[in-house]
């Protein structure tokens, strides 16, 4: 995510009112101990300079244990300038997308992170893959789950890393929710809800399909899609969606509006979703046989809020800050994956499960019916 309209023209335990409980690692959702910090960094080349960009990822570079900022990618002349003098970035380090595969030759740099609209993410993965550099990119992975595969298989056949901007999964907040989940306590699970979405505004990429690959499901609702999967901690084996666009608004000439969707898991867990460009939601709760813990807003940048309900008490769970914020945990742990030889806990696969699930919650909503998935 992030991106302008230049660069586009030039190419997401404890009870008790303020407990403070004890953080989750940051690899939790892969069950393994976090690896030691690598003594040499993980220099990256950031690809797109746009909001997101510049205002969330660059920025956090400070923060990381084991990563570097070396390199820019932009069509746009004045932003290489401008962010380069303010991360000390020489001439040398700065690419166009003309010239973006001579990264190949600069041995300065080992990673790209991808943030460009979703409609390059397969490119410019692949002409990294092939330029020997590992490879971060934003969610959704891609517009299709082709083109998936395609980014997928570029980096296995080029043995680089390939990982997914699933921030979410190196929140303290959502791991610490996915632990009590799993630990048993509000029992066993048995709904689901999670819900994302905002107004959108018009005159943006993210509203112009060729470039998103659809509306607010490729947008926020990957949110709501990927919470539900972690959260229960399986795959689903039954989709059912429907679409609700005014298509007299000029913001849905050709994307979607609202999307509610339904999947079902294997062990009869259900959760109810929602996608939107026009509600503001940004919510997930998880209820069980004794209750249920949930929270609101549930990914935003900040200001994430926990309850719990049991015993017929609804209480405030708040967690201490924590030693490494999302980005910082994101980026490092590729540098982990690097030196260690292990896959991200967020790798191109994870991206391709979304993605398949996303293509099927469109197929459902367009022909009316329930679709079966994960056979």
């Amino acid at each position: 995510m992030g991106w302008d309209e230049q660069s586009r023209r030039n190419v997401l335990a404890g009870m008790g009112a303020g407990l403070v409980a004890a953080a989750t690692p940051m690899t939790a959702l892969a069950g393994s101990k976090r690896l030691a910090a690598p003594v040499k960094k993980l220099r990256y080349a950031v690809v797109g300079l746009g909001n997101y960009a510049v205002n969330q990822i660059m920025p956090r570079f400070k923060d990381t244990e084991s990563c570097e900022l070396v390199a820019l990618v932009s069509g746009t002349p004045a932003k290489l300038e401008k962010y380069g003098a303010q991360y000390n970035i020489p001439a040398t380090h700065h690419y166009n997308y003309q010239n973006y595969d001579k990264i190949a030759d600069n041995p300065d740099i080992d990673a790209v992170y991808i943030i460009l609209p979703n409609s390059m993410h397969a490119e410019y993965t692949i002409r990294a893959a092939k330029a020997g550099k590992h490879v971060m990119c934003e969610k959704p992975m891609a517009n299709t789950a082709q083109e998936c595969e395609a980014m997928i298989a570029a980096c296995r056949k080029a043995k680089v890393k390939l990982m997914i901007g699933y921030r979410c999964h190196f929140e303290q907040y959502n791991l610490h929710v996915i632990e009590q989940v799993r630990s048993g306590l509000i029992g066993k699970p048995h709904v689901i809800t999670a819900e994302h979405g905002f107004y959108a505004q018009p005159g943006q990429w993210r509203l112009d399909r060729p470039l998103s690959g659809g509306g607010s499901m490729m947008d926020i609702g990957i949110y709501s899609l990927n919470a539900a999967r972690y959260l229960s901690g399986e795959e689903p084996v039954l989709v059912t969606a429907t679409e609700s666009t005014d298509r007299t608004d000029p913001r849905f000439k050709n994307v979607e509006d609202q999307i509610d969707f339904q999947l079902k898991f294997p062990s009869g867990v259900i959760a109810n979703c929602v996608s939107s460009y026009s509600t503001g939601h940004n919510s997930f709760r998880v209820t069980g046989e004794k209750g249920w813990i949930g929270m609101e807003p549930a990914t935003p940048y900040t200001g994430h809020q926990l309850w719990v309900r049991k015993g017929g008490k609804t209480e405030q769970v708040t967690l201490p800050p924590p030693s490494k914020n999302q980005w910082a945990g994101q980026l490092d742990h590729l540098a982990e994956c690097v030196v260690s030889g292990k896959e991200p806990i967020v790798a191109g696969e994870e991206g391709l499960k979304d993605m398949r699930l996303i293509e099927a919650i469109y197929r459902s909503a367009r022909e009316g019916r329930a679709i079966k998935v994960g056979a």
